[in-house]
């Protein structure tokens, strides 16, 4: 009888932790949150983007580079093509996108971008862009040098080390050197899946250069987007299950000091900066579960958040554009130039508006 009733108390135990964690996922993941539509003005398809732009970044002359056709185990796929890299001038009334020419010793075929960075060379005005890889599966970092003439991506070097095992966005911040964030701890799929439900904080940023390579915060559940202050002084991290932008400020060895984190409500993903306000835009998941099962009768919705002010004492989180799924499906990032707001999603289509400031 003694064993029979140890026994019961344990499954009642057990019983008890799956609820107290079903619950606590239920919220990280924001289970029972439904979106109003918040529509922008004269919005339509970037014609040629059919199986997402998971991550865009722009350049100050207005040409945008966005990252497309990221292949997941966990995510649908639209199409069977490797992944590619894209340019857009905003500027041009047209908005039609050209595919980047990649040249060099790279594999085309097994290409699967992710999170993209882009870096300009103070010393000859040379324009690098930063991949976050995963072919078959795998995690690295590519580094192109961009050819404007041509519209062509000159491959340089793949960056590979086991502190990079689970890299999801980048942000470079030299010719070879970056912080990235790792959006897991583990590499094997059924321990990823443990990880949020547990809630455990062990996802990190990790600095590398050529020179050094070092984990430099940590303490995440779920990292995600990374950017950088146009003063270069401070790093913004999502941290997508906590629903907060993390603020780090850089120190002079590199590691980051945590200063702050700023509420946003919903689950951000990447991270741009405008490089003259400092603003932050965020592309975002309103509902996590939705994104999990991808039910094309009840899709995952879209949200745009523009965070002002970030470092003072009061920031202001800003609502700018959402939609419940029936025109643009899971965004994952959002940038502005010249009255233009460009949204992007992680497997589907992507979004231009005119901007209502």
């Amino acid at each position: 009888m003694g064993k029979l009733a140890v026994l019961s108390l344990s499954f009642a135990a057990l019983a008890v932790l799956i609820g107290e964690r079903v619950i606590t996922l239920r919220h990280l993941i924001l289970y029972h949150r439904e979106l109003s539509q918040n529509y922008l003005p004269n919005c339509h398809y970037v014609e040629g983007i059919e199986c997402g732009a998971e991550d865009i970044t722009i350049l100050e002359n207005g040409l945008a580079f966005l990252s497309t056709c990221v292949k997941h185990p966990d995510l649908p796929s639209y199409s069977d093509d490797p992944g590619k890299i894209y340019t857009l001038n905003l500027l041009d009334s047209k908005i039609k996108i050209k595919a980047t020419n990649i040249k060099g010793d790279f594999d085309k075929d097994s290409f699967n971008p992710h999170g993209i960075s882009l870096y300009t060379d103070d010393k000859d005005g040379a324009v690098y862009l930063f991949v976050v890889n995963h072919p078959q599966g795998k995690s690295q970092v590519e580094i192109f040098r961009y050819d404007e003439d041509e519209n062509a991506l000159q491959y340089i070097k793949t960056i590979k080390h086991e502190l990079l095992h689970n890299v999801n966005d980048i942000v470079a911040v030299g010719t070879e050197s970056f912080y990235a964030t790792n959006d897991h701890y583990f590499t094997n799929g059924i321990l990823k899946l443990v990880e949020p439900f547990l809630s455990l904080p062990w996802c990190d940023v990790v600095y590398y250069s050529p020179q050094t390579v070092q984990v430099v915060a940590g303490g995440f559940l779920l990292a995600n987007g990374i950017n950088i202050s146009p003063d270069r002084r401070h790093l913004y991290v999502a941290d997508i299950l906590k629903h907060k932008i993390v603020v780090l400020e850089i120190q002079k060895n590199t590691v980051l000091s945590h200063v702050k984190e700023v509420d946003v409500g919903s689950l951000c993903d990447n991270i741009e900066v405008d490089r003259e306000s400092g603003d932050l835009w965020l592309g975002c998941h309103p509902n996590g579960l939705k994104c999990v099962f991808h039910d094309p009768n009840d899709p995952p919705g879209s949200e745009v958040i523009r965070i002002e002010n970030i470092l003072s004492e009061k920031p202001r989180v800003t609502q700018l554009y959402s939609d419940d799924g029936s025109v643009i499906v899971a965004s994952s990032v959002a940038t502005q130039y010249g009255g233009k707001l460009l949204i992007g999603t992680v497997y589907q289509k992507a979004l231009i508006c005119d901007l209502k400031l």
